[in-house]
C-alpha cells in the first residue's frame, strides 16, 4: 500500500505537537503492516464525511484518509475528535 500525504495534511501535521507527529507516524508504520489493526479502529465515516477513513492516532486524535485506488490511500486530515466532527 502506498501513502500520499495531502498537502493541506502536512500543513497541519506540520503545526500538531511532538508527540502527535510522532503518535501517527507510528500509527502510519501499522497502518502499513496491517492496515485493519485493531489500534488503528479504522472505519468508514458517513454524513458530510461519506467516502471518508479515520484511523485513531492518539486517544483523541485522528487521521482522515480517502482512497486515491485499490492500493494507493491520501491522508487528508489530522485532528482531534471534536474538531474533526463538529
Amino acid at each position: 500500500m502506498e501513502i500520499i500525504l495531502h498537502r493541506s495534511f502536512e500543513k497541519k501535521f506540520i503545526k500538531r505537537p511532538p508527540k502527535i507527529q510522532e503518535a501517527f507516524k507510528n500509527r502510519r508504520n501499522l497502518f502499513l503492516e496491517n492496515p485493519l489493526h485493531p489500534l488503528l479502529n479504522n472505519h468508514p465515516l458517513s454524513g458530510d464525511r461519506k467516502g471518508q477513513w479515520s484511523i485513531n492516532v492518539t486517544g483523541d486524535w485522528r487521521a482522515i484518509y480517502v482512497f486515491r485506488d485499490e492500493s494507493t490511500v491520501v491522508f487528508i486530515d489530522i485532528d482531534t475528535h471534536s474538531n474533526l466532527y463538529k
